[in-house]
């Protein structure tokens, strides 16, 4: 009889011990369901792994891809959204906003170039003067801004000296290949797509640019992987365990190009992927966590700021950055 007390008893500890580790001691059911959320584009390549599985988890992640930064916005305000990928500058004002979400880590970090026509000479900021400059979207964005930062700073007035123009990438590649076009700021795709019939060359890269011009790595910090304030506190393991095979899956993509090329052709069946994997080539992806990428993002936002206020009104404090 106390034998079979005790061996009923052992079960139950046994059971009790295998839940208790399951769930991760005493904190709450895992989720039944993990939504990230990631913009249309080059970043659709980092999560090719997750996408197609051929990065393992044993969570329930589903991808929902956004259009733009108000759909975004409305999927984080509305509880949506578990984890967004997101531009910084874009994250930040979010931030500002109300919207609790914390940066994981960035993972984009390169992507802007400037264009010029195939007659077009370019020696310099100064060879802009009197010529038309196309930009995608519209004013504040990380290469306008950055573009009209260094002409002020050779003494050119821009709009004045130089015409900004702005217009969705799509037609600006359109215009460009008309040969209607001077120079463009523009990220990857658009650049490989505008030269895809030889109708210019990069003629600067605006990473170099930055990097020459602050001292820091020629880099910027675009984009990245953040996590809604909410989620975070209520499951910190599963926090970091998503954000683990997020950086397991850009590594993925960056080591089986052609086979993530075909997995986000479903998803950007506009970009052929030949033009996706040149451009490619003129990318970076590496995801570098919140601890050690910080300061860049710092100096970049405080940068933005100081160059064009109106576009980042605050700097986020420190519960922006996860730790």
């Amino acid at each position: 009889m106390k034998k079979g007390v005790w061996l009923l008893i052992l079960v139950l500890l046994l059971v009790g011990g295998m839940l208790f580790w399951k769930h991760g001691g005493l904190g709450p059911e895992p989720p039944a369901q993990i939504t990230l959320i990631n913009p249309l584009g080059p970043t659709v390549i980092p999560v090719a792994g997750i996408s197609s599985q051929q990065v393992k988890s044993k969570m329930p992640i589903t991808i929902q891809y956004w259009k733009d930064t108000d759909e975004a916005v409305a999927l984080l305000a509305s509880k949506k959204a578990d984890f967004a990928v997101l531009p910084i500058s874009a994250a930040a004002n979010i931030y500002a906003r109300g919207i609790d979400i914390k940066m994981l880590g960035v993972h984009e970090w390169k992507v802007f170039y400037l264009l010029a026509a195939k007659d077009t000479p370019f020696e310099g900021w100064r060879s802009l003067v009197g010529k038309r400059v196309y930009t995608a979207h519209g004013r504040g964005q990380t290469a306008d801004v950055i573009m009209r930062a260094a002409l002020s700073k050779e003494g050119i007035e821009p709009d004045q000296d130089v015409k900004i123009l702005y217009a969705p990438p799509q037609e600006i590649v359109a215009l460009f290949k008309a040969g209607k076009v001077d120079f463009a700021a523009l990220p990857e795709p658009f650049v490989t797509l505008a030269m895809s019939d030889d109708s210019g060359r990069i003629v600067l890269d605006f990473q170099k640019y930055w990097g020459e011009s602050t001292g820091k790595p020629e880099r910027i910090p675009v984009a990245g992987l953040f996590v809604a304030g909410d989620f975070q506190e209520k499951y910190p393991r599963e926090t970091k365990e998503l954000a683990q095979i997020f950086a397991d899956s850009t590594r993925w993509s960056n080591e089986n190009v052609d086979q993530a090329l075909a997995v986000a052709a479903e998803t950007l069946p506009t970009i052929p992927q030949p033009v996706m994997k040149k451009a490619l080539s003129r990318i970076e992806f590496e995801f570098i966590d919140s601890s050690k990428s910080r300061p860049e993002v710092e100096f970049y936002l405080q940068k933005m700021k100081e160059l064009y206020p109106q576009g980042t009104p605050k700097l986020p404090d420190k519960d922006f950055y996860y730790s």
